[in-house]
């Protein structure tokens, strides 16, 4: 028999679905049956959610100084949390858990209207304006890197590192092992679904100026934009390499775990993936993130020496292939940085997750929680 029903709330984004997928196997493990409110471009993950159902509750975000626009993005996040109020009381569930962005307030203020225990988690280093429209309303606020302690709300904010999915946990038992030379030399580029197309653009330049010799060790993985495929995969089949590029990998655990280098953006879950799986990296954070939470989330991990941050005002193609000439001729330069970001990674946040829904759902108080934990 269930323990009852945990109503998770994510924005549609890998970087919100994500940290919910994790902590949703958890909750099943544990006995609970999950339900996910979200939105519709969450449709691409849905396959792999274990919810037993998805529900779709209309949100909006006001992010338009228009009054037209204001007042019709208050009306839709008003039906919204009446949508959301009815589905609460049907599923009556234990706990509302938010994971970010617009589609979440509409569920976490109905069940905070209706006395529902509710938390939220905050996958990056600066809280995103969903989460901090409700942080003074629910019972407890989880971070991926917020300082425990510390913040604006230090008495209900716990670290407990950001969850990663299962397939990034079996990832990481693959031990990284350096390509020397002439061996071949994975690299994964990705960017998230606004930050690819600049690596679209500078990769295939970056890549023509380096030596033969270090081209044809190349195998790259790299995320492309639909809108890029065309172009990406003619520069790819000029330069005569091997290379797998799509809008979307299913595998892309699977391909972190053989990677030598990632270049990519710097989002929560990103960072906090290739951490728990321990591969160096090259971070760019994405320089229209709101509230430059990419860079943040950069540092952390940097100041470990797992990684290296280049803001994209610097990085050129012609510094990408200097960089990529230095690590590709250095690989115990590599294994250290590797080494280092997977002492960095916290693989076990989404059990410590899981324990802090259950604390809340059981109407413990954080300090409560807290003192367990001690």
């Amino acid at each position: 028999m269930s323990k009852g029903i945990v109503l998770l709330a994510a924005g549609g984004t890998g970087g919100h679905v994500f940290p919910a997928e994790a902590l949703a196997f958890k909750l099943k493990d544990r006995g609970y049956s999950v339900h996910l409110v979200t939105d519709s471009r969450a449709e691409r993950y849905a396959g792999k959610f274990p919810a037993e159902e998805i529900h779709v509750v209309p949100s909006a975000t006001i992010g338009s100084k228009n009054p037209a626009a204001v007042a019709r993005s208050l009306w839709t996040l008003w039906s919204g949390m009446r949508a959301a109020k009815t589905l609460i009381q049907r599923l009556k569930p234990v706990i509302v858990v938010g994971f970010g962005g617009y589609p979440t307030v509409p569920p976490l203020l109905a069940a905070t209207r209706l006395g529902v225990p509710a938390m939220i988690h905050e996958q990056n280093a600066v809280m995103g304006r969903a989460n901090k429209a409700l942080a003074t309303r629910v019972q407890g606020i989880a971070g991926g890197f917020l300082p425990e302690g510390g913040g604006a709300f230090p008495e209900k904010t716990v670290t407990t590192g950001n969850p990663v999915r299962p397939a990034i946990i079996a990832a990481a038992e693959v031990p990284y092992t350096p390509s020397h030379t002439g061996e071949a030399f994975n690299l994964v580029v990705f960017g998230g679904s606004q930050g690819a197309q600049y690596f679209s653009k500078a990769m295939p330049t970056a890549i023509s100026l380096l030596e033969d010799a270090l081209r044809l060790r190349l195998r790259i993985t790299q995320q492309v934009r639909p809108e890029d495929m065309e172009m990406v995969g003619g520069c790819v089949a000029q330069l005569e390499m091997g290379a797998d590029i799509a809008p979307f990998f299913t595998d892309m655990a699977e391909r972190l775990a053989k990677a030598h280098l990632v270049i990519c953006r710097s989002g929560a879950s990103t960072v906090s993936e290739i951490s728990v799986i321990g591969r160096p990296a090259v971070l760019v954070p994405y320089p229209h993130a709101l509230d430059h939470d990419q860079a943040a989330n950069a540092a952390a991990l940097a100041a470990t020496g797992g990684a290296k941050v280049i803001s994209q005002s610097e990085l050129s193609p012609e510094k990408i292939a200097a960089i990529l000439t230095a690590v590709m001729n250095d690989p115990e330069k590599l294994a250290h940085m590797a080494a280092a970001a997977k002492r960095a990674g916290k693989p076990d946040a989404a059990n410590l997750l899981a324990d802090m829904v259950e604390a809340i759902a059981a109407k413990r108080t954080i300090a409560e929680f807290k003192r367990t934990r001690a």
